[in-house]
């Protein structure tokens, strides 16, 4: 089924990336500048507070940052993907997870873009290019199918219970402070904050990515565990949450 749609996928990736960059001059350049340009404006507010805290602040940052963005964004237009194609739903038969899942690889090739950027800065900065770096794929991928798993329960659930896309905005942005993007988790005292972070699925993804991008190690059971189980999950209750709703979607949009 889904090799038979395959064409569709990517007709509808490249129209997305020529619709956000319609009339830009710079176009998927600013896939590299947006982030480098949020990270200098962080980095100008947060490196005085914590630069005796964390080596090389800039990347610890933006590394944190681009897997964060690719999150939120994938999952906000997954969420929102089903509603959006509702014309085309209506006229012809698509195999309606094509939406979530074409919108989830736009981000994805939107975040590797994005990851020029994090190597302009470690070069700029003279971070060092440890081997474990090719070892950065895996926290990329497995965060891309919890990414995948989320947005397809959101987009079901966006269906039937519209408030929810102004909920999720609201939850992402208490998400960003608990998933220590640009602070060190060392200031944390709390019981209740390391637990936040702690059972945080995405401070995991960020962490392990840290760990072989600027630590140079390699990663730890819990990251590679962690990491495959939330993955799994999420895709596991978003396929299933999609599946039984699906047949209903035409009642609502």
């Amino acid at each position: 089924m889904f090799l038979k749609y395959r064409f569709l996928l990517q007709n509808l990736i490249q129209r997305d990336i020529k619709v956000k960059y319609r009339r830009s001059t710079l176009g998927i350049m600013w896939s590299v500048l947006n982030p480098l340009l949020m990270m200098i404006v962080l980095t100008m507010v947060f490196s005085f507070v914590f630069k005796n805290d964390i080596e090389n602040y800039p990347v610890y940052l933006l590394s944190g940052q681009l897997l964060f963005t690719y999150f939120t964004e994938s999952t906000s237009m997954s969420m929102e993907s089903v509603i959006g194609y509702s014309p085309l739903i209506k006229k012809v038969y698509v195999p309606k997870y094509i939406f979530p899942l074409e919108k989830s690889c736009f981000s994805f090739i939107n975040m590797c873009f994005s990851l020029i950027a994090l190597f302009v800065v470690m070069l700029v900065t003279k971070a060092p290019f440890h081997p474990t770096i090719f070892l950065a794929v895996y926290p990329l991928i497995t965060l891309f199918f919890f990414s995948l798993g989320i947005g397809l329960f959101l987009s079901s659930a966006a269906i039937f219970f519209r408030d929810i896309i102004h909920l999720w905005s609201v939850f992402t942005t208490a998400l960003m402070y608990a998933s220590a993007i640009f602070y060190p988790t060392s200031i944390l005292d709390g019981t209740i904050m390391q637990v936040l972070i702690n059972f945080n699925p995405l401070y995991w993804y960020i962490d392990a990515f840290r760990q072989v991008m600027l630590r140079g190690e390699l990663f730890s059971f819990n990251h590679l565990f962690i990491c495959a189980l939330c993955a799994v999950v999420a895709m596991f209750i978003g396929l299933k949450t999609f599946k039984e709703g699906q047949d209903k979607f035409i009642l609502y949009i």
